[in-house]
């Protein structure tokens, strides 16, 4: 179990999560963000990493979401359980 405050593109495949903030990004791609749903404190799960690890692919609000990992890195995310 990992806690503390880490980035999504930190995480393994079935840890669990909730959304703290941003770490960086443009404006621009963080409102792309909050329209995908990934907004404060929402809670997410590790679904599934491709073999070369990018991109990881979460679960969140009853869809799953890829993400690449210089995008994943945008996301500050915390609570981590598996």
């Amino acid at each position: 179990m990992l806690k503390g405050e880490i980035t999504l593109a930190d995480i393994s495949v079935g840890e669990k999560g909730v959304v703290l903030g941003f770490t960086g990004g443009t404006n621009a791609y963080r409102q792309k963000l909050l329209a995908m749903g990934l907004s404060k404190v929402t809670e997410f799960e590790a679904a599934r990493m491709a073999p070369m690890g990018d991109p990881v692919e979460i679960s969140v609000r009853d869809f799953n979401l890829s993400l690449r990992k210089e995008e994943a890195r945008a996301l500050r995310v915390g609570g981590i359980a598996q």
